[in-house]
């Protein structure tokens, strides 16, 4: 039985050209699921996977005489493409440079961001490894200054109706059953955090999105990994950079669309269609302002 995702619950097929298999065997070495062995010097199938074919494409990405083909799970022969030459790729020197000059930019200048850059910045992220294939990570475009807009005075509107959750009388009473750190993050962010972004929504100032043209939400279903949709992003957030865009991940947004009936409410008003473990809303403009220094960061810790 394969393992199932939102998008399928079957294993991929494995079709296997005899005639021009060289019996090299790297896809025996490459896979996994363990679903090839040679035979007469060629390659056939074992019998026995562990799960049944995930579509990783690992067979198909190696196979020098282009003799192994997958069907299913969202991936075809269609999917492969020439790899670029090394020479292309960036050293570690200038993807350091660029890692460095990222910073949270939440001051953006007037313009739209380009639908050229919107279709790079997601061609990217689709570059993104993932737990399992295919992947469940989701994504939420608002192209506009507009959507933006319109979706935090959405998002202030529902964190009204919870204010309840954060009130002294409820963190009191639930202190005992969630735990000291739990109590301090109640106090100490949630509970400000809810009451920044309704209050300045009151006055007119958008402190959840800052009006960013662009803002793009990543998230998973329930079958997902729950790392999958903060790589996906991570990524939006590189290739951004490299566009000469601005960025912010924004984390205070996405665990409140998890639970409950009014969190599903909001989901389906705004096209999100799963509630995910994980996901993160990143927010992309042409920078206001330009910055002179960086700021070294560190780990908790490393242990070596």
């Amino acid at each position: 039985m394969a393992i199932p995702t939102s998008r399928t619950k079957e294993p991929a097929q494995i079709k296997i050209i005899v005639e021009k298999c060289n019996g090299c065997g790297l896809c025996v070495s490459v896979c996994k699921d363990f679903n090839f062995k040679l035979e007469n010097k060629k390659v056939t199938l074992s019998g026995s996977p562990l799960f049944g074919c995930i579509a990783c494409g690992h067979c198909m990405a190696i196979c020098p005489a282009n003799a192994i083909e997958i069907h299913g799970r969202e991936l075809s022969p269609g999917d492969l493409f020439d790899l670029p030459d090394r020479e292309k790729a960036a050293t570690y020197d200038q993807l350091l440079s660029l890692l460095q000059c990222r910073r949270s930019i939440r001051e953006f200048k007037d313009v739209p961001v380009e639908n050229d850059f919107i279709t790079k910045i997601l061609d990217a992220a689709r570059t993104a490894p993932m737990g399992l294939p295919p992947t469940d990570v989701n994504v939420l475009v608002l192209d506009s200054q507009a959507k933006v807009r319109a979706f935090a005075s959405d998002f202030c509107a529902f964190l009204e109706g919870m204010k309840w959750f954060v009130s002294d009388w409820f963190i009191t009473l639930m202190r005992p059953f969630w735990g000291k750190e739990n109590d301090e993050m109640f106090k100490g962010f949630i509970k400000p955090t809810i009451n920044f972004y309704t209050g300045t929504m009151r006055k007119g100032i958008n402190m959840v999105n800052y009006d960013a043209p662009l803002a793009i939400y990543f998230y998973g279903s329930p079958y997902s990994d729950p790392a999958d949709p903060i790589i996906a992003a991570t990524y939006a957030m590189i290739a951004a950079e490299s566009l000469g865009l601005g960025t912010c991940m924004l984390g205070a947004i996405h665990p409140f669309l998890q639970s409950g009936d009014q969190a599903r409410k909001f989901r389906e008003s705004h096209g999100i269609k799963y509630k995910s473990r994980e996901g993160l809303f990143v927010i992309f403009g042409h920078p206001k302002f330009k910055y002179h220094k960086g700021i070294r960061r560190t780990f908790a810790s490393v242990t070596i």
